[in-house]
């Protein structure tokens, strides 16, 4: 053991400086009594330092956050390590099984926070995970997905009135900055009441691999190592700084049809520009959708088809003096991770 590093204690096992453990956390079972376990990567580094947690699929079907974790789990070398990292790839491990972003019984996990012990199964899981690995961490990397047939630019959410998160999310270099309050029973809001700093990371769709999402997460939680101190990193590059977006507001359709899209993620639009027509199947009506203000595409609906009421474009709004700046980010983001013909 390091001099002046004490050994990690998580779930009745210890975990020296400098070292890795696997610790599985007996979760859940199936109907055929088979045991769902909580698989947590520990990294305990040789010096003190912050203890930060990252995890992934806490809606079950959002893998882009998994692969993130598999790639981070690979280069991280304990014996260069400050503080503790600890890595949860699938939080809602039955949910990843059924390739749903729910539990059996149709909760969403991220309301279920701070759980109990005696509720339901999401009130169990979400007790778990917080009473063995939220109460022990003093940051959170939260990684997610949009939902299904959804996509969403890369883009960071926390609420910036806590200077700690906000330094983590500027220093992730997601293109954009979202501010956004935490909802009751979510991990987010709960991790606050604790005093954890922490962070969401959204990029991609359910379901899906998206690579500039991957290599942006991967890269991201590196940066915000090496901003707590915990690890040094080479060739990090800061081509821009992210821009904040203090609103953002999703755009509905009006009128049950198919949707021809005018516009793209990452696009730049402005007040009243048609983002789409909403048009009959039978060829006699097309109705425009337009934008309520000037701001950037950050989410968006993958279906050419949509009822009235649904939502298809989700818009970042900022200040006035910042627009021309965030579409320069955001296309100098998406010029990065343009696929390239070989």
């Amino acid at each position: 053991m390091a001099k002046g590093q004490a050994a990690f204690e998580i779930a009745d096992q210890r975990v020296p400086a400098g070292s890795q453990r696997s610790i599985k956390l007996p979760a859940a079972r199936l109907y055929t009594d088979t045991p769902i376990e909580l698989h947590v990567e520990v990294f305990h580094g040789v010096k003190p330092g912050p203890t930060l947690l990252v995890c992934a699929a806490l809606h079950g079907d959002e893998l882009n956050g998994i692969d993130i974790c598999r790639r981070l789990i690979k280069k991280i070398n304990p014996k260069r390590l400050n503080g503790t990292l600890m890595v949860v790839p699938i939080v809602n491990v039955l949910g990843f099984i059924q390739q749903t972003r729910y539990l059996p019984d149709r909760r969403d996990l991220n309301r279920c926070f701070p759980g109990s012990q005696r509720g339901t199964l999401g009130g169990r899981l979400a007790y778990l995970f917080y009473s063995q690995l939220l109460q022990r961490a003093t940051h959170l990397i939260d990684l997610h997905t949009g939902a299904i047939n959804r996509s969403n630019l890369p883009q960071v959410r926390t609420d910036i009135r806590d200077g700690d998160a906000l330094q983590m999310a500027e220093a992730f270099l997601a293109p954009v900055i979202l501010h956004a309050k935490e909802r009751d029973g979510s991990l987010r809001s709960t991790a606050t009441d604790l005093g954890v700093h922490s962070i969401l990371y959204e990029a991609g769709e359910a379901l899906r691999f998206d690579e500039a999402s991957i290599r942006t997460g991967l890269n991201g939680i590196l940066n915000v190592m090496k901003l707590l101190g915990m690890a040094q990193r080479r060739g990090s590059r800061r081509k821009y700084d992210p821009v904040v977006a203090n609103s953002s507001q999703w755009v509905r359709n009006e009128l049950d049809g198919l949707i021809i899209s005018r516009v793209r993620l990452g696009d730049r639009v402005t007040k009243g520009q048609i983002l789409a027509y909403s048009a009959s199947p039978h060829g006699d009506n097309e109705e425009p959708i337009r934008s309520p203000f000037d701001g950037i595409v950050i989410g968006m609906s993958n279906i050419p088809i949509a009822n009235e009421g649904e939502a298809l474009f989700h818009l970042a709004k900022f200040d006035r003096d910042r627009m021309d700046e965030a579409g320069e980010i955001v296309d100098a983001f998406i010029e990065d991770f343009e696929p390239r013909v070989l």
